[in-house]
């Protein structure tokens, strides 16, 4: 794998991308332009668009889901490559596109229509971020040749990718079984796009698996119980629900192996977002977070998180210190957290390592952009409290 100073990164899926030519997105992060977005038929206005959103690190919104940076800008920053900018708002893609956009799913919206459920979060799907990726390249490549420079030369993050599907079916209360008969399918449309940007000549891909989404601030708000071991005594996190994420990953893992066989000219690297954000619950002191279960921005309901007054919200209220909170918004991660997901992300919770790229001896974090052709070298990384 090559990670040249003048490679690329394209990143298709949801939420998250790094640094390169090209991130074809799905959807956790919206992070198109324009103060309002697509949910469902209508338009409505974008709480990332209004502070308190983006207060730590712009000191204004930016349209991350956060209060700061997300995955993709520290991904970006640790390849030595700008914040990458979103395709919907147009500019120069050289180093990077977006394509996330917030509460995007993996399965078209007929899909959940066909079976009661109307998409509320955005009409948007990765197959239609996908016909955007073919859209630009284009408008970049003039040649068959320089197409496939840029395929060639791109590190393509592809996720995560299914949340917003799931959360389509939990927070209306389907049944475990039902949100079980769903992966296969969010799995086979990873698959497909991986597939097709394989076919389309690329060579080194990321992808990520699922969040613990038993730790949401927001699914513990709305689904308390006193039964007992329903929470997981390391972590206080909703035991089923992480439990069904480990499923998802577990299948896409399995997927991944399969395409690794297939082309084993390929690059295709597991990001591990569920064990990297796991370790924070399971030692918070450890990574400075004292308040590791409550939203930062929300309601004085249970664990500061009510589906009534969400951040951004009349009546909701903002923390005096996000780095001390995992959970920014009741659904998304702060800054603090971001940054530590992408460092185990660099390390240990990637299968293949991303240090298995790198050539020419130890490189810093920061230094990642140098990396080129060379599986035998490692990197070294900087202590958790100098990461960029």
């Amino acid at each position: 794998m090559a990670f040249a100073g003048d490679a690329r990164i394209v990143v298709v899926a949801v939420a998250v991308a790094v640094a390169a030519f090209v991130l074809v997105g799905v959807a956790a992060e919206g992070k198109g332009e324009g103060g309002r977005r697509r949910r469902g038929g209508g338009d409505f206005p974008d709480p990332a668009r209004s502070l308190p959103y983006g207060q730590t690190f712009f000191g204004r919104p930016s349209g991350r889901y956060s209060d700061g940076r997300n995955l993709l800008d520290f991904f970006a920053e640790a390849f030595g490559l700008p914040f990458v900018p979103p395709y919907l708002a147009g500019g120069d893609f050289r180093q990077g596109a977006n394509f996330a956009v917030g509460g995007a799913t993996a399965l078209n919206g007929s899909f959940f229509r066909d079976r009661g459920v109307e998409p509320t979060w955005t009409p948007h799907s990765l197959d239609e971020q996908m016909q955007w990726f073919k859209k630009l390249l284009t408008t970049v490549s003039s040649s068959e040749s320089e197409l496939n420079d840029i395929m060639t030369k791109s590190l393509f993050l592809v996720g995560e990718v299914g949340g917003n599907d799931y959360n389509h079916l939990i927070v209306r209360g389907k049944s475990l079984d039902e949100l079980h008969e769903l992966v296969p399918k969010v799995v086979g449309t990873i698959t497909s796009a991986i597939t097709e940007l394989i076919n389309l000549g690329a060579k080194k891909l990321v992808v990520p698996g699922n969040f613990p989404i038993g730790c949401v601030p927001l699914y513990l708000s709305i689904f308390p119980s006193q039964k007992e071991d329903y929470y997981d005594e390391k972590t206080g996190c909703i035991k089923w629900l992480n439990e069904f994420t480990e499923y998802h990953n577990r299948l896409l893992q399995e997927e991944l192996e399969k395409l690794r066989n297939l082309y084993p000219d390929v690059s295709i690297i597991y990001a591990d977002y569920y064990g990297a954000a796991l370790n924070i619950f399971l030692a918070p002191l450890q990574f400075g977070f004292t308040v590791p279960l409550n939203s930062c921005c929300g309601s004085d309901a249970p664990y500061n998180c009510s589906p009534s007054i969400l951040c951004g919200h009349p009546g909701s209220v903002v923390c005096s210190d996000p780095s001390k909170y995992t959970s920014w918004d009741g659904l998304h991660f702060t800054e603090a957290t971001y940054k530590i997901i992408i460092q185990g992300v660099l390390g240990s919770y990637a299968n293949p390592p991303l240090s298995e790229t790198c050539r020419g001896g130890a490189y810093k974090v920061s230094q990642l952009h140098q990396c080129t052709d060379n599986p035998t070298n490692t990197v070294t990384y900087d202590s958790m409290s100098s990461f960029i």
